[in-house]
């Protein structure tokens, strides 16, 4: 099980909104303070607006790690990833989930509510936090990508 009383960051846009509540849930109960950058509400939106922060607070050591959430995903793992120090991997089954952690040391998630039901994206969320990096020949690609 993942380490009690982490700090998630959470932003999501209107599509990803139906995700938000759950998994604020989910990680409340395993014990994490959640971090809730918005939207709040089902209302069309622009999405940088508050996947940005989100990812700031990960970067800024605010936040232990973020989920982002969106429609597929994709624009949100776009944006999060454009802020320096994160590393945000898309997740759209269990084995991505374990593969952005083990071997991406992945500190921010993107899900896509449209493709991913509820009760997969609680289990992509519960991988990912419990999977430990691998670290290893991984760690010498970490830096590389951490690299100015």
């Amino acid at each position: 099980m993942s380490t009690p009383s982490l700090k998630i960051a959470i932003g999501t846009d209107h599509a990803g909104y139906p995700l938000k509540a759950p998994i604020s849930e989910f990680l409340r109960q395993r014990g994490h303070e959640v971090l809730d950058f918005g939207c709040n509400s089902a209302e069309s939106c622009d999405y940088p607006d508050f996947i940005r922060p989100a990812a700031q607070a990960v970067a800024s050591g605010e936040a232990d790690y973020g989920i982002v959430l969106g429609g597929s995903g994709n624009g949100e793992a776009i944006v999060a990833n454009k802020v320096k120090g994160v590393r945000c991997g898309l997740c759209w089954d269990e084995w991505s989930a374990e593969m952005t952690k083990l071997h991406n040391n992945a500190n921010c998630i993107a899900i896509g509510a449209r493709p991913v039901p509820v009760d997969l994206a609680l289990k992509i969320v519960g991988i990912w936090l419990d999977t430990e990096f691998e670290g290893g020949r991984h760690e010498r690609r970490i830096a590389k990508i951490e690299a100015e």
